[in-house]
């Protein structure tokens, strides 16, 4: 009878005991686990992070860090982290945000337009997912990269088409340079190619001049227009004479991409360069930005007009005055002139 009592007593305090480990495990693993007042907070892991960065990471987010440590342990994640961007909702438990981190990478947008030089180009990507701009621009300057692909030096600017895209945050750089590639293939489809051949343009041509319509109109409505006019320019076999490929050859002659020009002088008019359309027919060597895709597709759906010259509309800012005969133009460019001088605007 008294062995009997000590056999139930030694159950009892077992069930006890083995109740109070079950309520800590399933506390551990099932009860709510953060701290922010957010409906949801995210956490970045670098590609080379391991259980510990990951514990950094997420201290200033959860009640009971070591708890989850331990869930991740029993769950394998700590010995298979994997970098990314991952949410945390409120009120998760250790296995839902071991479960999150493990299988539930979110992709970022990543966006970019009229980047002047691949510097400016990495400089922007790098804000967005992990690569440093140093390491992205290492791989975008990649000259046997482009020469394998169809593209030059002057050219190689052509092949990123300014856009909102879809990237994991632990994109590495090749990986971006190769998706971009992939998009400037789609982008130039049967149909693009066919206006462009139309044209007597290759892609990279179109491209180099709709950086010309980029840089001329910041209206978007207004670029189909001065398409047709360059194009117009073309056909005539007359110099483009465009002044923002002036500024581009200033500024790749100087290396100095971040000087502001806003007056185009005479002299400047001089500077020989291939992207100086003052000097030198046809369509510059590459694009002198990364043009948007509304000034590619208004080069490849020009308004069909007359029209030889524009000047600026200093009665309808950003918008400008267009002329079939030098006679009209140098009348409206007497106008603009006037009021250019008004402001004192010299360089």
């Amino acid at each position: 009878m008294y062995i009997k009592r000590i056999l139930l007593l030694l159950v009892a305090i077992g069930l006890v005991v083995g109740g109070i480990f079950a309520y800590k495990v399933y506390d551990a693993v099932f009860s709510p686990n953060t701290k922010f007042k957010n409906q949801e907070a995210f956490v970045y892991i670098p590609s080379d992070a391991n259980m510990d960065d990951v514990n950094k990471l997420l201290q200033p987010l959860l009640k009971n860090p070591k708890s989850f440590v331990q869930v991740a342990q029993r769950k394998g994640y700590a010995s298979n982290v994997r970098g990314g961007k991952y949410m945390i909702k409120k009120g998760m438990n250790n296995n839902d945000i071991v479960n999150s981190l493990r299988s539930k990478n979110i992709p970022v947008k990543v966006s970019f337009n009229n980047q002047e030089t691949l510097a400016d180009l990495a400089g922007r990507i790098s804000s967005q997912i992990e690569p440093d701009s140093l390491r992205l621009l290492s791989v975008l300057e990649d000259a046997a990269y482009y020469k394998a692909n169809g593209f030059t030096d002057e050219t190689k600017m052509a092949m990123y088409i300014p856009n909102s895209y879809e990237f994991f945050w632990n994109t590495t750089a090749e990986k971006f340079r190769d998706r971009m590639l992939s998009e400037y293939n789609r982008f130039w489809n049967d149909e693009r190619l066919a206006k462009a051949d139309a044209l007597g343009l290759s892609p990279n041509e179109v491209v180099s001049l709709a950086s010309i319509v980029h840089k001329e109109t910041a209206k978007v409505d207004e670029r189909p227009r001065v398409a047709g006019l360059y194009l117009n320019r073309l056909r005539k076999r007359m110099l483009l004479q465009a002044d923002p490929t002036v500024i581009f050859a200033l500024k790749k002659h100087t290396g100095n991409f971040d000087t502001v020009i806003k007056r185009v002088l005479y002299k400047d008019l001089e500077l020989d360069s291939p992207y100086n359309t003052y000097k030198y027919s046809g369509v510059p060597p590459g694009p002198i930005t990364m043009p948007d895709i509304s000034a590619i597709d208004a080069v490849l759906n020009p308004e069909k007009h007359d029209y030889l010259y524009m000047v600026a509309n200093v009665e309808d800012f950003g918008y400008h005055k267009f002329a079939k005969t030098g006679a009209q133009h140098n009348r409206n460019k007497a106008q603009y002139i006037r009021w250019i001088n008004s402001q004192n605007i010299n360089r």
